[in-house]
């Protein structure tokens, strides 16, 4: 009897196996009740925002014809700012008056004076202002808008339009020619690659669809335009090539868009979580670049790219968790290295995520599983710890993470030196110090520098956060917990969407045709169709 007992598991280990079944039921209610929570609270906003942000108020005022009570009720508006600037002056050819208004700094001083002034002044005859048509024969620009609505004119001048105000005149003229200080197209900073394209996007979104037309020439690249923000108003671009998108997506995309309500879109990051399927999500279902290339690229495959003013970053929906490990520069070298290099990255977002994880599990649930030699390499650098392994691996984990972050905010000379330097320093001084051992600060280093090899930062930063999730699994089932917290993890991400299309695809559901270019890139003269899982409206991409 007692031979039997023996092989009895003690109470813990029931414990442990009922928490194992617990953990997942619960974690399943609480992600339900959460996402319902969330979703419920968009439907209410979008339902009592009965005037969406991405259109025009519908008050209107309209010019009077008045020229000195017109001139009034415009100042009154917008002459208290101190960068608006206004000059009146008499068109000597017509003996009218008139008045030019513009944004300091958004217009180029030399045509403002040689191209308009001079002109209006001097040249200007009858005939020449008799219709916005013929004025904009004579002036020297591609786009001259009349305006009867004194308050779409007030907020098209602050927009960096010159507006132009003539006696008699029941409406404004508008002339489109913002010119402020941009910065020069240059390579992108945060997707740095050996072969490639060497442009990158900039702030002004003019530029940005520009440089997405010179990667090709095709009449069936569209664009649509939108207007977003309810404070300050920013152009909003939805890219696709009409011929290859899917309909539905590009409905979805542009209803979401359409229904943005925020006071400022200060960045592209905005847009991206507002119109994100699952907020709770750490994973980013949209996907951000500022290579034109990879725009480019996304949408050719049936993808929609979203492209705001004021940021170099655009983003590109559906998005999956493959895409996230997928470098522009795997297309652009040859099938065998780019698959090398591919299943490089897999393996370290899998030794980023777990490492740490395993780790603790294995020095302190499951010793039995280290081969002997190394466990007792490992027991004798141990000695004099005075920390379990979870404090142990926290202390310099959370060391290492603030090194990082310190390293992106200082200047760019100090920066990857101080994080060198730093984490050499700490790294020595704790193992003489006896807080940590020298072979955690191995795997400490080997999960940074795995972590370091992922394309997209923002998948970096997720991974960054489950991996101290893990640790925490680990440190209280050991390797039953990093089980559980990997099979939780593979549930939601095979629950999770981007914009109807399964995060996992086209690992779950099971695509094989999309297997090509998922772990591996097959030769290109292989990959004849487009992903099915996006189900374009053509899927061929050889003929």
């Amino acid at each position: 009897m007692s031979s039997v007992l023996a092989f009895i598991p003690s109470w813990s280990v029931f414990g442990q196996a009922l928490i194992v079944l617990l953990v997942p039921i619960l974690a399943n209610r609480v992600h339900r009740i959460a996402f319902s929570f969330v979703r419920n609270g968009k439907h209410s906003d979008i339902q009592g925002n009965k005037h969406p942000a991405a259109s025009e108020p519908a008050e209107t005022r309209r010019f009077s014809g008045d020229y000195q009570a017109d001139l009034s009720a415009i100042l009154a508006s917008i002459g208290d700012s101190c960068d608006v600037r206004s000059r009146s002056f008499l068109m000597s050819m017509t003996d009218r008056q008139a008045t030019l208004f513009w944004v300091d700094g958004m217009q180029n001083d030399r045509v403002l004076n040689l191209q308009i002034m001079q002109f209006l002044m001097f040249e200007a005859a009858a005939d020449d202002l008799s219709s916005p048509s013929k004025l904009g024969d004579a002036l020297p620009f591609h786009c001259l808008v009349e305006s009867t609505d004194m308050n779409s004119f007030n907020r098209s001048v602050l927009f960096g339009h010159a507006g132009l105000l003539i006696e008699g005149a029941k409406h404004g003229l508008l002339i489109e020619w913002p010119e402020g200080a941009n910065r020069a197209v240059e390579e992108p900073v945060s997707e740095a690659l050996l072969r490639g394209p060497r442009l990158g996007f900039t702030e002004v979104l003019s530029e940005n669809t520009s440089l997405l037309r010179r990667q090709g020439f095709s009449d069936q690249l569209e664009m649509k335009s939108y207007r977003i923000g309810s404070t300050l108003k920013k152009d909003l671009v939805v890219a696709y090539f009409k011929n290859i998108v899917n309909m539905d997506l590009l409905k979805e995309v542009q209803a979401r868009v359409a229904k943005l309500d925020y006071d400022f879109f200060g960045e592209s990051g905005i847009v991206e979580q507002l119109i994100e399927d699952n907020t709770l999500s750490p994973f980013q279902q949209v996907q951000n670049t500022e290579r034109p290339d990879r725009v480019i690229h996304a949408m050719v495959e049936g993808r929609v790219a979203i492209l705001l003013d004021g940021t170099p970053f655009a983003l590109i929906v559906p998005a999956t968790f493959s895409m996230l490990l997928q470098s522009p520069e795997d297309y652009y070298e040859r099938w065998l290295p780019s698959s090398v290099l591919r299943l490089l990255r897999f393996l370290s977002a899998f030794m980023a995520l777990l490492a740490p994880a395993l780790y603790i599990s294995l020095i302190s649930f499951h010793p039995g599983l280290i081969p002997t030699e190394l466990a007792l390499s490992i027991i004798e650098t141990r000695q004099g710890v005075p920390f379990p392994s979870l404090i142990e691996v926290l202390i310099l984990e959370i060391s290492l993470e603030i090194l990082r972050e310190a390293g992106i905010r200082l200047p760019k000379p100090i920066g990857p030196a101080m994080g060198i330097v730093g984490g050499l320093i700490i790294g020595d001084a704790a193992v003489q110090a006896g807080i940590v051992s020298p072979f955690l600060v191995i795997v400490v280093a080997v999960t940074a520098i795995s972590s370091f090899s992922i394309p997209t930062y923002s998948a970096g930063i997720t991974l960054r956060i489950l991996r101290f999730v893990a640790m925490l699994f680990a440190a209280f089932l050991g390797m039953f917990g990093t089980i559980l917290f990997f099979l939780l993890l593979c549930s939601h991400l095979t629950k999770l969407k981007s914009f109807g299309v399964p995060y996992l695809t086209p690992i779950s559901p099971f695509r094989l045709g999309d297997w090509k270019d998922l772990f591996i890139r097959a030769p290109i003269s292989v990959m004849r169709r487009r992903p099915a899982m996006l189900k374009t409206q053509n899927d061929k991409r050889r003929s």
